[in-house]
């Protein structure tokens, strides 16, 4: 079927929007503003999705996109519009999650937008496949797990191309096997590269099906050698029918296990399995965001929860009574651990353990949660973990997502325990995708208590 159309919004996948007879319809690579010509090519009960036949007239906020892969590649959704309209965009999409998810009527009080849109992130992980006998290295295709063959990303520092391009002439002349999903044979799965911006230190890691990569002695000299930068090579096995990129073992095989950033004037070592903001000028300007919003008088005993390699807590923690990181990644906590050390703070304490779990401990133990900050992954905070922190009685709850639907889920939850959100900030610390970090202020209002009532019928 088709249909001429006016484009109404973008979705918050990156999908233009409008409507036929009330249906809502999902367009591919269209805009706000523009007028295409449609074809549907899937219909639902309640929604529909199209492409772009014909372009009968652009949108003003429509540009040409700087990637010759824009539309195959699954990592970019606004590289054809403008940043203010990304921009507007990312805010509309907050408001509309808390409205509603979250049934809470608020406006962004402080969206902080990036300097550029390329070369701003510290990690790429790339798979590896090969079709037609011919290597491809990139990122994956929307909705698949077919492999785009990028060794440029616009987003990725221009080193990452070079190391790339000089892995695959490695993996070509060795004649290195590539893992196929399918079938669960052959041996390379990713490479995996980190950047320590500040410093300008690399970590190459692969990520292999199987027990040894063949040839590592000659790939690290080769790549040591034309990368000075390079200060740690490392290999990850992952044997499992997964799409999970790393297994649970890494092995150093060549330099140090980490590489050395600094974040708001504290030294940060980073390990293959650290979670570690991906773009650090923008972290920056959150973690004083949050530190802001913790509102600090020195007297604070402040409990980070998902503290991974302890950045948001040690950027505040001389300026604190206390600081206790938790975090369920072991390296992750030695990593924490080591920062702390190195940068001679001596009232932090770090903690490995599941978040639900350790919340119920540091309860147990009568642990003084004057601000409580959670950065939890994508899937958010579980109703067990909420009920802790609320039973943990902090003053000021902030809290860091990069996922907004979650987040104004859970701050629901909260509303209803007794606390409110006070202020909210957006940064932008994925320009051209569809994600944004979002920092909310929740203040208690109200001591939240469990009655249970019985009654005899």
């Amino acid at each position: 079927m088709i249909f001429d159309v006016k484009i109404d919004s973008i979705s918050s996948s990156g999908f233009g929007v409008c409507r036929i007879d009330r249906m809502v319809v999902f367009v591919a690579d269209a805009v706000t503003g523009d007028e295409v010509r449609i074809k549907i090519i899937k219909a639902k009960k309640n929604y529909a999705v199209a492409r772009v036949e014909k372009m009968l007239k652009k949108s003003n906020i429509r540009i040409e996109s700087d990637c010759d892969v824009f539309k195959k590649c699954g990592g970019c959704a606004y590289r054809n519009i403008t940043y203010d309209a990304e921009s507007q965009i990312k805010q509309t999409v907050i408001k509309d999650a808390f409205l509603r998810i979250g049934g809470i009527d608020i406006n962004v009080d402080e969206y902080v937008g990036a300097s550029s849109r390329c070369r701003y992130r510290n990690k790429g992980q790339y798979p590896i496949s090969k079709e037609n006998d011919e290597l491809k290295i990139g990122f994956y295709a929307p909705r698949t797990h077919n492999v785009v063959d990028c060794r440029n990303c616009l987003l990725q520092p221009e080193l990452f191309s070079k190391i790339i391009n000089e892995f695959a002439e490695f993996v070509d002349e060795e004649k290195i096997s590539v893992y196929d999903e399918k079938t669960e044979k052959g041996l390379l799965r990713h490479i995996y590269l980190r950047n320590a911006q500040a410093t300008g230190e690399v970590m190459v890691c692969v990520v292999i099906n199987g027990k040894k990569l063949p040839q590592r002695e000659k790939l690290v000299k080769r790549i040591t050698e034309k990368f000075p930068q390079i200060r740690s090579v490392a290999i990850n096995f992952n044997t499992e029918k997964t799409n999970v990129i790393l297994g649970n073992k890494t092995e150093i095989i060549w330099g140090k296990n980490y590489i050395t950033d600094v974040l708001c004037g504290i030294k940060v070592q980073i390990s293959p399995m650290s979670f570690y903001q991906v773009n650090r000028v923008q972290a920056e300007k959150l973690y004083k965001k949050v530190e802001e919003y913790a509102s600090l008088s020195g007297k604070e005993n402040v409990v980070d929860l998902y503290c991974g390699a302890g950045t948001i807590g040690l950027s505040m923690a001389k300026k604190v009574k206390k600081i206790i990181g938790v975090e369920i990644v072991e390296q992750a906590v030695e990593n924490a651990r080591e920062n702390a050390k190195i940068n001679n703070i001596e009232n932090a304490e770090f903690i490995c353990g599941d978040a639900e779990q350790c919340a119920k401990i540091l309860y147990e133990r009568k642990e003084k949660a004057d601000v409580l900050i959670v950065d939890p992954p994508r899937k958010g905070l579980t109703d067990d973990l909420i009920d802790t922190i609320v039973k943990m009685n902090p003053e000021r709850l902030v809290y860091v997502s990069c996922d907004v639907a979650t987040m104004a889920r859970d701050c629901k939850i909260f509303k209803e325990k007794g606390y409110e959100i006070d202020k909210l900030s957006a940064f932008d610390l994925f320009p051209g995708t569809i994600h944004v970090e979002t920092v909310v202020l929740l203040s208690q209002r109200r001591p939240y208590t469990h009655i249970d009532i019985k009654l005899d019928l």
